[in-house]
Formats: structure tokens, sequence, C-alpha cells
């Protein structure tokens, strides 16, 4: 059975940092595109980073240079750091895998997730101005 948990979240201040962490079990997180999507209260979903089974990383603009995706293989665990971080970052953040064969930085940045196969339970992270 596949899980992913997230954890990391919380509050912060604008300017602040906080590094999520997505830990996959039944699934080699390696292996496969996963992405980190968020959505804000009121808004649609929104895919923040992808990386795909060969270390291909892409982000979406509003976040480039700021947060980074990265996988520990060992560990098997997605992370997202995020520095910088702004009010609008605020929202319930999740992390994705496994969507159908293709490209993943086009099924996480240009989708809402909708093909993705497994989802975390979420980590909220709230940044206060």
């Amino acid at each position: 059975q596949v899980q992913l948990v997230e954890s990391g979240g919380g509050s912060v201040q604008a300017g602040g940092s906080l590094r999520l962490s997505c830990a996959a079990s039944g699934y080699t997180a390696s292996s496969h595109c996963m992405g980190w999507f968020r959505q804000a209260p009121g808004k649609a979903r929104e895919g923040v980073a992808s990386i795909d089974s060969g270390g291909s990383i892409s982000y979406r603009d509003s976040v480039k240079g700021r947060f980074t995706i990265a996988q520990d293989n060992a560990k098997n665990t997605l992370y997202l750091e995020m520095n910088s971080l702004k009010p609008e970052d605020t929202a319930m953040y999740y992390c994705a895998a496994d969507p159908p064969v293709g490209p993943c930085a086009a099924y996480v940045l240009a989708t809402f997730g909708t093909s993705f196969k497994y989802w975390g339970q979420g980590t909220q992270v709230t940044v206060s101005s």
C-alpha cells in the first residue's frame, strides 16, 4: 500500500524558512515523477515544483529562486526547502506521485494534479506579514 506522509509545515513570518518533507512508503520515490502542490483557501490547487525519475527539476515562476525540491533516496523522502517566504505562499501543501507516463513538469506545473494517483494528507504553511 502506497503512503505519502507530509510534515514540516508551520507558521512563520515573512522572510522566514520552512522545510517540508514527504515520506513515501510502498513506493520508490526516486523512480517516478513526484511533485509538490499547494492550495490556498478559495483558490485552485497549483503545482509548485516537480522532480522526475531522471532528477530533472522544474518550478513555478513565483517560487523560483526561493524554493528547492530535493530527494533523499536512502530515506525515500521528498523535500521542499522554502526560503524567503511570502504571505502569498500561505496554503496547504501536498506531495503527489505517479501521474501517467509523460512530461513530469507539465503534469505538475500545467495541471491541477488531477492525474496523480497518490497524495499525502497535506501540511499547512502559514506566512504572516
